[in-house]
């Protein structure tokens, strides 16, 4: 060894104690983890092998690292001599090849023990296979890619690297493989929170199961810090490169890899490591429970003899008195009712064999809960019982089983509700316009041309044709309108968190994925929110409420460009605003996780095929008329899919060619970012107009009124020059304001037990802003010129009217769509007592009582019963 170096300073010794540390603390959770699996629980699981097989890779990962210290980690590559860049090489070469098994195999071991929790929550179950499947499949590409990251491999320990060898920087492979990393550590930490969350155990036991399984948010936080340090080493590296790039000796493994990667190496070791420790947290509960008992009882609780609880005479009352259904089964062939009984001593009962599941996760007097319990009342009588699964109570606090469907509730009855899901169209508003600057900044500073970026932009309403069918419609019919938010959120941050990657590598094609990825999260929600909103309460009031929600909505799109250009970008078109913006794209996707989690627990009502079939019941029948041989509920249906194609095509058409308008017929030098934030308000304040505007007009004739009103400006704006012309723009997006909602609400009126596939159809046709803008901008690009280019605007409108003329030329059409109050479906009232209910009862929505509304609801479904 050179000893003239080894005086040097540097990062080395931090590195080394830092993993050495770490090792350690996670060799002692293992440790304690196989005493209490095989001493305490007498029983070795799979899990647990696989657990030790994560430590001997994570051991040899670490091992790699601190070898390396000793070699010239941490060093800046002129202070590591010659003489130890082969050996430095190798270990580091070691470290990037163990990293990815030992990650794989630390969660697989997780994932394994998650899948004895439950035998009977197939979706549980199901969500837990998957996860496995992708974290075996990711893991072994990243593995395979990280042994191979030099052709040919040899070149790998070459100094200097080889004239015909070719090498990926093994940072931005950890940089693009981050995000899937992050992905499995959330799934992993929330998988198994419902379950817990559903328990029916004491207050302090829960909250500790609860803890116990969620050390792994630890890992989570580690693997964001890692990242940011992995950022900064390939920020170094890409300065190195571009100080460099004169020398043509230079290349990516001749910079200060050895400085540079050192800290990134010492967080993916304490990733690993604390991801060991986590995966083995569970698994110490009966260890505990023996030796320091006092930590899981509750006050009050007596012991017979150190070590042992007494069986209390109120066990078996407490049992029955909790007659849940349980997602935690006792091992075949236990006798469930046998627990109910009393028991024999704890002694006893840990000599007589293996330690079952129920006491494995909980205290020993706990252990004697039948494992198969009833449902209680409640639960009997839950409204979506065939929409969605059982809904826990969270620690007990919030009561999620629906008593009233959202069908049957009043104005005041549904304004929770509402308000709930309409703070969740602010926020996915607010991440829809930060995400769209975002995606501007990539574009220019990837410099990307007009037909990527017009691809781009048309990729991620594919993903809303998509979506719908392929996840949506299954969502919104098994599991109910709730779950569909949060598996759209999921898919929503998924895609967000691809961005990274997308950004770090500049890659169109993984751009064009994530817009793709983003576009079906955000369908899965819309297929559920927008019939939500039209259904939860008096439907003569559906087109009021999904305008204002619709509204607000726009709003967050309003705000989210204006606080995202002075936030982020303020710098030059660089690399370091490229940055910024992957952060952004991280910020995101943590907090819609965590939105997706928290909108899991919120209690919001449910409506049964059937109950929408019997709300969509009518004296006159009106919704079981045909026109020919087609039923008119059909016909709406399709005149609103082709409705929704058209004018979301041609908003796309305006929104694409508002920038090229503005430099072509105003003038380039005008700020385009604040006439796009007038064009939006304009947008957002004609919805809360209409829905003004509805107490007193009938739907499809604002419905026409506006269409006609895009028509015309939009030509107009064709036309007429200079500020006159942006007028007429600006008003376009005005008219265009409340189309979407008064599609969307009419389309479902009369649909009964088919409202579901018709929410998922017209959502589908959302998919229209994926045909027109590449045409207006092939117009806009061949000579015609932008303003030009808003022919096809106006010409997709005009299809666009094809929905509201046949409403109101059709009367079959016109009786099914137009309102009726629910106090008295029996009778069509006459257009001014109609207009003249209608506001009165929605301005005085709280003098209804909550009883009165629900004996009213049940008058009406008995007179139509008895009437048909």
């Amino acid at each position: 060894m050179d000893t003239g170096h080894s005086n040097i300073e540097g990062r080395g010794p931090a590195v080394l104690a830092v993993s050495s540390i770490i090792l350690a603390i996670a060799t002692l959770f293992v440790i304690f983890r196989m005493i209490s699996r095989g001493a305490i629980v007498k029983r070795i699981s799979p899990d647990d092998y696989l657990m030790l097989v994560a430590w001997l890779l994570t051991f040899g990962m670490t091992f790699a690292v601190c070898w390396g210290t000793r070699y010239g980690l941490g060093r800046h590559e002129e202070d590591v001599p010659d003489a130890w860049q082969s050996t430095l090489k190798k270990a580091d070469y070691a470290f990037s090849v163990l990293y990815n098994p030992a990650l794989m195999a630390t969660k697989t071991s997780i994932l394994m023990f998650y899948l004895t929790l439950s035998q009977t929550n197939r979706t549980f179950r199901w969500a837990t296979i998957a996860t496995l499947v992708v974290v075996n499949a990711g893991g072994l590409a990243l593995t395979f890619l990280n042994i191979f990251q030099c052709r040919p491999v040899g070149a790998v320990f070459a100094t200097p690297l080889p004239d015909n060898a070719k090498c990926t920087d093994i940072v931005i492979i950890y940089l693009t493989s981050a995000p899937l990393n992050i992905i499995t550590d959330l799934a992993i930490l929330f998988l198994p929170m419902p379950i817990l969350t559903g328990m029916r155990l004491p207050k302090k036991q829960k909250i500790i199961l609860i803890i116990t399984f969620s050390f792994g948010i630890f890992v989570a936080a580690v693997d964001v810090v890692r990242i940011a340090y992995l950022q900064e080493a390939s920020q170094t590296r890409l300065a190195e490169i571009q100080s460099e790039s004169g020398d043509s000796g230079s290349s990516t493994r001749d910079t200060d890899f050895s400085w540079y990667a050192s800290l990134s190496f010492m967080w993916s070791v304490l990733e690993v490591n604390v991801g060991v420790c986590c995966g083995c947290v569970p698994a110490l509960k009966p260890l505990v429970s023996r030796f320091m008992p006092q930590m899981l009882r509750d006050r009050g609780d007596v012991t017979e003899k150190s070590g042992t609880f007494s069986l209390r005479d109120q066990t078996a009352d407490m049992a029955n008195a909790h007659r849940i259904p349980s997602v935690i089964s006792l091992p075949d062939g236990v006798d469930a009712n046998a627990h109910t009984h009393a028991s024999p001593p704890r002694e006893q009962a840990e000599d007589d064999g293996p330690m079952g599941m129920m006491d494995f996760l909980t205290t020993p007097e706990m252990s004697e809960f039948p494992s198969r319990l009833d449902r209680t009342q409640t639960a009997l009588t839950n409204t979506t019982r065939h929409t969605a699964p059982d809904s826990p109570a969270f620690f007990d606090f919030v009561n999620m089983q629906g008593k009233k469907s959202m069908l049957h509730m009043t104005n005041r009855e549904s304004v929770f509700p509402i308000s709930m899901v309409t703070i969740l169209f602010f926020i996915w508003g607010f991440e829809y316009g930060l995400l769209d600057v975002l995606n501007q900044q990539f574009q220019r500073v990837s410099h990307m041309t007009a037909g990527q970026t017009t691809s781009i932009h048309s990729a991620y309403f594919i993903g809303y044709f998509l979506g719908p069918w392929l996840i949506g419609n299954w969502t919104l019919h098994h599991w109910g309108f709730k779950a569909c938010y949060s598996v759209g959120l999921s898919i929503y941050a998924c895609g967000t968190l691809i961005f990274w990657p997308s950004a770090v590598l500049t890659s169109y094609p993984a751009y064009l994925i994530t817009n793709i990825i983003v576009g079906i999260g955000l369908s899965v929600l819309e297929t559920s929110a927008n019939p939500f909103i039209a259904l939860c309460g008096p439907p003569e009031y559906a087109e009021i409420r999904l305008n204002l929600s619709q509204g607000v909505q726009a709003i967050g799109t309003v705000v989210a460009p204006l606080i995202a250009n002075r936030a982020f970008f303020r710098e030059n078109l660089n690399a370091p605003s490229l940055v910024s913006t992957q952060y952004a794209y991280l910020g995101i996707a943590l907090f819609t996780i965590a939105l997706a989690v928290a909108y899991h627990y919120v209690p919001l009502p449910e409506a049964t095929q059937e109950e929408l079939e019997d709300a969509a019941e009518r004296l006159d029948s009106a919704h079981k008329a045909s026109i020919g041989r087609v039923p008119v509920i059909w016909i709406i249906l399709s005149l609103a899919a082709l409705s929704q194609f058209c004018y979301v095509g041609a908003q796309e058409v305006v929104g694409t060619t508002f920038s090229g308008y503005m430099a072509e017929v105003v003038s380039p030098d005008w700020n385009e970012a604040n006439f796009n934030a007038i064009g939006h308000t304009l947008f957002a304040l004609s919805r809360f107009i209409v829905a003004g505007l509805n107490l007193f007009i009938k739907p499809r004739y604002l419905l026409l009124a506006f269409y006609i009103g895009t028509i015309l400006f939009s030509a107009l704006a064709m036309h007429l020059p200079g500020k006159t012309g942006l007028t007429m723009l600006l008003l376009t997006y005005f008219f265009e304001g409340p189309l979407f909602a008064l599609i969307f609400a009419q389309g479902l009126r009369g649909m009964g037990r088919q409202t579901k596939f018709a929410s998922v159809v017209i959502t589908s046709a959302i998919s229209g802003g994926a045909v027109f803008s590449p045409i207006s901008n092939h117009l806009a690009l061949d000579g015609k010129g932008a303003q030009y280019a808003l022919i096809v605007a106006a010409v997709v409108f005009g299809f666009g009217t094809l929905m509201p003329i046949g409403l109101c030329a059709a009367p079959a059409l016109a009786r099914v769509v137009d309102p009726v109050s629910s106090k008295d479906a029996s009778e069509r009232p006459s257009e001014t007592s109609s207009r003249a209910s209608r506001a009165l009862s929605f301005l005085n929505i709280g003098k209804k009582e909550q009883g009165e509304g629900e004996a009213s609801g049940s008058v009406e479904f008995r007179e139509r019963k008895a009437s048909a």
